[in-house]
């Protein structure tokens, strides 16, 4: 019986199998059979549609298109031609045809693909009149982008050839066409690159085209991309660009209550100008192969610095929700924080109140390391093991968004770092850390790294008093909604009574004779900010050498209705208010007011330079090889 049932679903498994097979020969591969794409004696035509313009905040077009010409082959047409003739109205050696002819055969010898890109109009007028005598070659039109403001090129990234990688991978492509490869470009390259158009020429037995196949109807229009508004004011991209000129680092600026990116500096820079053309091979070459300055590198989104004073705004909020300390809870300083019985375990503090209680608002706006110290002990030994302690801490610490990725909108970033017990158990397997081990994260040191796109990020979501929106660079999109994930609010795992008091302290950064930013003050606006100096290390032939600090700040305003929060990186640039605390005022005072009324200030950040401090660390790194 067995056998006898095994022997009729062996027969109705193969009956299946065949009539499958019969259904796809005569429905499926017929039709595909018959397809334009699949008869040698059709050539297929691309119409390359425009590139969707972008524009700023406020309407300010930032890319656009201009029209360019692209000789075209399709190597099985190419007949014997004056390759001389030919090199010599293509400006280029014969060395060169063959190897762009042979990459072209290798790609398909029926497709057709680029040869030489982005010919001027010029070019394409005399070229045009001669091209009849070079057959399996033909000219392209097609748009290249534009750039009329010579900013924010981080911002926008670049489009550049299709890789062969990719073209593996994704069918729409072909050889020699155009992708987003970097920043805005790259992260809406669907919408932004629109659909191509298809038309299908017959051809007869002499290779003539002779008309539409089949009256086209298997022809399809090119469709226009779509144009991005994007939540940067071009304005004040271009003064933080200027600001930051001969200088290295990153600057983000954010409206709080959107998580709209305002401005997203990094320094140096480039014009975008140069990744467009005939001359962006050359171009490309240098930017990338610049391995001092690093223009293409996005400092804005990927350097991880340690956040330094600033995060003292974190190990007060924890430790106030963890009810270690209170905004009335005192601590005395002595120079410093004593943490051990060696004499190295000393971190010393500059506030200037020996011995006296400093409370919650006079260590924010004096920067006391000795409080934030003690603060951060108490949250960690507040549970029964250091595990336990730091686990919870971290709990907290990420809430804020840091260290991890955002899954915005933005083409590149780093998550940062923020440890946890997991990360200190590798490092003491056996046991033996504790609270004071790790001491040196009360202050922003330690192991905690930030990128300026998350410490902006912090400063927005204290300036939201415990909420933040995913911080994007796309207002809208025509004929689109954006994504949902940046009209949600993210809530910490603090209450929003805590931070009334760590704001207060931030604005007496600015107010209080002491505070550590008084210098930076704006007439007319209630800033609350943080100075931040971070101290820099690097192993110099195995010897751990202290470098030049680097200037920190973050700030918002006003502060009981923010419209800006920003943080402001400065490599190597000495201490918080020495350089990072007027570049993020005056740029505060340029967004709220569309001027500044500081010109000696603004006239020393733009024409100050860090040349000489670079040239130091460059001449460290030989030392170092």
């Amino acid at each position: 019986m067995n056998r006898k049932f095994l022997l009729y679903t062996i027969i109705i498994l193969t009956g299946l199998v065949y009539i499958g097979k019969l259904f796809f020969l005569q429905v499926y591969q017929h039709s595909f059979s018959n397809s334009p794409l699949n008869n040698a004696a059709i050539k297929t035509k691309y119409e390359y549609p425009d590139r969707g313009y972008i524009y700023d905040r406020n309407g300010i077009l930032l890319v656009a298109n201009q029209l360019s010409y692209d000789i075209m082959v399709i190597p099985r047409e190419v007949k014997a031609l004056d390759t001389v003739e030919f090199c010599s109205l293509l400006d280029i050696d014969k060395k060169s045809f063959l190897k762009r002819l042979q990459k072209a055969r290798h790609y398909s010898p029926r497709i057709p693909s680029r040869f030489l890109q982005q010919l001027s109009k010029d070019d394409y007028a005399y070229l045009q009149e001669k091209m009849h005598k070079f057959k399996g070659f033909f000219i392209q039109k097609r748009s290249i982008r534009q750039y009329p403001i010579k900013s924010a090129a981080n911002v926008l990234g670049y489009i550049s050839e299709v890789n062969e990688g990719y073209l593996r991978k994704n069918k729409y492509y072909h050889q020699g066409e155009l992708i987003g490869t970097l920043g805005v470009e790259k992260t809406y390259e669907k919408i932004l690159r629109g659909t191509k158009g298809k038309s299908y020429i017959q051809r007869n037995r002499f290779n003539k085209e002779i008309g539409s196949y089949k009256d086209g109807i298997y022809d399809t229009l090119a469709k226009t991309g779509k144009d991005l508004t994007l939540t940067i004011d071009s304005n004040l991209q271009q003064y933080g660009e200027l600001l930051m000129q001969n200088k290295r680092g990153g600057i983000i600026a954010l409206e709080p209550a959107t998580g709209e990116i305002l401005a997203m500096i990094s320094a140096p820079t480039y014009d975008p100008n140069l990744m467009v053309g005939r001359g962006r091979s050359k171009n490309s070459v240098l930017l990338f192969g610049d391995t001092i300055n690093r223009p293409m590198y996005d400092r804005s989104l990927q350097a991880m610095y340690p956040p330094g004073s600033p995060f003292k705004i974190v190990s007060a909020l924890v430790a106030l929700q963890e009810g270690v300390i209170t905004p009335e809870s005192s601590v005395k300083c002595y120079h410093g924080y004593r943490y051990g019985t060696r004499s190295k375990a000393f971190m010393k503090c500059h506030c200037g109140m020996v011995g006296i209680p400093v409370r919650l608002n006079e260590a924010m706006y004096r920067s006391c390391n000795t409080y934030f110290s003690t603060a951060y002990r108490k949250s960690i030994e507040k549970y029964d093991t250091p595990s336990e302690g730091m686990d919870a801490w971290n709990k907290h610490v990420t809430s804020f968004g840091l260290g991890k990725y955002f899954g915005n909108d933005l083409s590149v970033g780093q998550p940062g770092l923020i440890p946890n017990a997991n990360y200190y158990k590798k490092y003491y397997p056996n046991g033996g850390w504790r609270a004071v081990t790790t001491i040196s994260n009360a202050i922003g040191q330690g192991e905690i790294l930030t990128t300026p796109l998350q410490l902006a990020n912090l400063t927005a979501t204290v300036a939201n008093r415990g909420f933040y929106i995913t911080p994007h660079i796309v207002k809208k999109i025509k004929d689109m909604e954006v994504d949902r994930k940046f009209i949600t609010k993210n809530i910490t795992t603090i209450d929003k009574k805590h931070f009334g008091p760590v704001i207060e302290g931030l604005f007496n950064v600015f107010e209080k004779p002491n505070g550590t930013a008084r210098g930076s003050r704006v007439a007319g606006i209630e800033i609350s900010g943080k100075t931040g100096t971070a101290e820099n290390y690097k192993k110099i032939n195995g010897v751990r050498t202290k470098l030049t600090d680097h200037s920190i700040f973050i700030a918002f305003a006003p502060k009981d209705n923010p419209k800006i929060a920003i943080a402001v990186f400065v490599e190597n640039g000495y201490w918080g208010s020495r350089w990072g605390g007027p570049i993020a005022s005056l740029m505060i005072e340029k967004y709220l007011k569309g001027s500044t009324s500081r010109p000696a200030l603004e006239r020393r950040m733009v024409q100050g330079s860090l040349q000489e401090e670079y040239k130091k660390q460059l001449s460290i790194k030989q030392v170092e090889k």
